[in-house]
């Protein structure tokens, strides 16, 4: 092998190809100069030495010069590879299973069912246990069940039923194409005995990504159980998405100290596992300890780390968490990116998320379509409406979130009849239907501007035009459209004829409009209704001792008061996010921790007194 490499590196293509007719045996050759890994100009020169002299016909030649430039594919084009492939006048079957398995793992899979079509009608070569699985990953992938179908009927014609191997795919492949119990139905006739971790991982992770995480549990349980097969580390990460998305926070606990007890290495797969886990249960403390301890953070870590925080209205850490990551040097891509910009966008930080969006620029980050849709939310959220009509415009293919975002937009900032016209487009469009969350930004517009027979209207045409059921949020619309246009009592007759049960949401929107136009009885209604909701929170009492206060009926003011006092109910605290310099400070009531408290009382005092001055004008 060195005096090899020492040929290669010393000699010209012309002493190569010399070397190939006299020194060498061009079979034992080619094969021990392959494994050298040569350069793509060298392997040009003994693929078309190959060709010339005729050895290419040899099928032994040809797979091996056909499978070293597919495993070069980092060096050289699939399409090349490709043309190698249809150079050889009859493939062997390691040759059509080298393409099946480039093009099936790679960006074009449709091309691998091409070509098994292909060598079908050849009728030269039969499958193998090695063949199906790259097929079926394709059918997989491109969601093809019927060509799934057929090529599971002839694997078992052809007595591969019980190969582990194409077991493993089959189910793979019923699973991504949305054929739940036809996977199951494949695993459970795979015996006991045949059956690997691979099998296992399969359905546990076929499950999941079909949003049936009990089952994907219960079938991990059964692992656990099942004596013959040790779960390694991608069925651990597949348990703790079940945990994490059905938020058994214990289970995950049990499952995160299975991984250690079993010795598996916190790497990055399973660290981010782990903090997506503990941050949808909600111990964000639990994931960021995770977090700091997993070592080579990469940037899918950062994500669950930002994305946990935004998901737990924690928008001030993931923003300071975002910017820890630029200063260990950790490039952000469009997912984190999304993230980042809805933080900024709930937290109003104009100035940070106008940074992130430069920052997207600067450093050339794919600006994609949820990305584009979290800056329309974002410039919306922080006012600068006119931004995100900009970024709007710019998106060539919209998507419902695209339109829902910007109507909603408008509708928060006023501009009702610019959203409601936003929605007349949106309807004419081919490509996209409006959802439940798109009318609920319809439903606000109509109730920012007072438009209760189109809020009606919009409401009727949910169901009558497109099939969608209200939720209780909408309903909440509507009593909040009837509020704010002082038609209280149809509000409550509205409510009473629901066919759901009201919830807090609803009889809040009631008090709010009993508050707004001073009707202390239907204020004192939906108050009852509230503490019986919700007996421990004090926000409806503080709401209508707000309302007998704007009445002057101060004595049911201090008896309302009274009452929460003897109950042990506190007003929670009110909070004020405010952004300076591109840094957002958090306020609570009556918290002196900021470091410029000082300061910031002082100023205070003296915008008060210049208030309560004479000379104020």
């Amino acid at each position: 092998m060195q005096l090899l490499t020492s040929i290669f590196r010393t000699s010209n293509p012309k002493t190569l190809v010399s070397l190939l007719h006299t020194s060498f045996n061009f079979h034992t050759f080619s094969l021990s100069l392959l494994e050298t890994h040569p350069h793509p100009f060298h392997f040009n020169q003994i693929l078309s030495h190959a060709i010339t002299s005729g050895l290419f016909t040899d099928p032994f030649v040809s797979s091996k010069l056909l499978h070293y430039s597919l495993s070069s594919s980092h060096l050289l084009p699939i399409s090349f590879s490709s043309s190698i492939f249809f150079q050889i006048q009859h493939p062997n079957l390691f040759s059509w299973n080298f393409m099946f398995q480039a093009y099936s793992h790679g960006s074009s899979p449709l091309q691998s069912l091409t070509l098994y079509n292909l060598m079908r009608r050849s009728n030269r070569v039969i499958p193998d246990k090695y063949t199906f699985p790259f097929v079926l990953k394709a059918c997989g992938r491109l969601g093809l069940i019927e060509k799934g179908l057929e090529i599971h009927c002839l694997s078992a014609k052809l007595g591969l039923e019980y190969d582990v191997f194409v077991q493993n795919a089959l189910i793979s492949m019923y699973f991504q194409c949305g054929f739940v119990e036809f996977g199951r139905m494949v695993f459970d006739m795979v015996p006991g005995l045949v059956r690997d971790v691979v099998t296992w991982n399969s359905v546990i992770s076929g499950y999941v990504q079909s949003d049936c995480c009990a089952n994907a549990l219960k079938v991990f349980g059964e692992l656990l159980d099942d004596c013959a097969v040790r779960p390694n580390e991608v069925t651990v990460v597949s348990a703790l998405t079940a945990c994490g998305r059905n938020g058994f926070l214990d289970l995950g606990t049990k499952v995160h100290g299975f991984s250690v007890v079993s010795g598996f290495n916190l790497d990055v797969f399973l660290g981010s596992s782990l903090v997506d886990m503990y941050a949808k249960c909600g111990q964000l403390e639990d994931a960021r300890k995770v977090f700091d301890r997993i070592p080579n953070r990469n940037i899918v870590c950062w994500t669950s780390m930002i994305t946990g925080y935004v998901q737990s209205d924690l928008y001030k850490d993931a923003i300071d968490l975002f910017r820890e990551m630029q200063v260990v040097g950790v490039r952000a891509d469009s997912p984190t990116i999304a993230c980042v910009i809805s933080a900024c966008g709930h937290s109003g930080a104009l100035h940070q998320g106008r940074w992130v969006h430069g920052y997207c620029e600067r450093n050339r980050i794919e600006m994609n379509l949820p990305v584009k849709n979290a800056l329309i939310d974002m410039y919306s959220k922080c006012g600068d409406i006119e931004k995100a009509v900009e970024i709007f415009h710019g998106i060539t293919k919209k998507d419902v979130f695209s339109w829902t975002a910007m109507i909603s937009g408008l509708a928060m900032n006023g501009q009702s009849v610019k959203a409601l016209h936003f929605f007349s487009q949106m309807e004419m469009s081919i490509d996209v239907r409006p959802n439940e969350v798109t009318f609920l930004g319809v439903l606000s517009a109509c109730s920012h501007s007072g438009f209760v027979d189109k809020g009606f209207y919009y409401f009727e045409a949910m169901t009558r035009c497109y099939g969608l059921a209200p939720w209780l949020e909408h309903y909440g619309c509507m009593v909040d459209l009837l509020g704010r246009a002082n038609l209280l009592v149809e509000a409550v007759k509205f409510i009473k004829s629901l066919p759901v049960r009201s919830d807090v949401v609803i009889w809040r929107s009631l008090l709010f409009a009993c508050q707004s136009h001073g009707n202390a009885e239907l204020a004192e209604f939906a108050a009852n209704k509230i503490e019986e909701l919700e007996p421990r929170k004090c926000g409806a009492r503080v709401l209508l001792s707000n309302v007998y206060a704007s009445a002057s009926r101060w004595s049911d003011v201090k008896r309302v008061r009274q009452n929460m006092f003897v109950h042990g109910t506190q007003k929670q605290p009110g909070c004020s996010l405010v952004e300076v310099n591109g840094l957002v400070s958090e306020f609570f009531v009556a918290d002196s921790s900021h470091a410029q408290i000082d300061n910031i009382s002082e100023t205070i005092f003296g915008i008060s007194k210049i208030l309560q001055s004479d000379s104020f004008d």
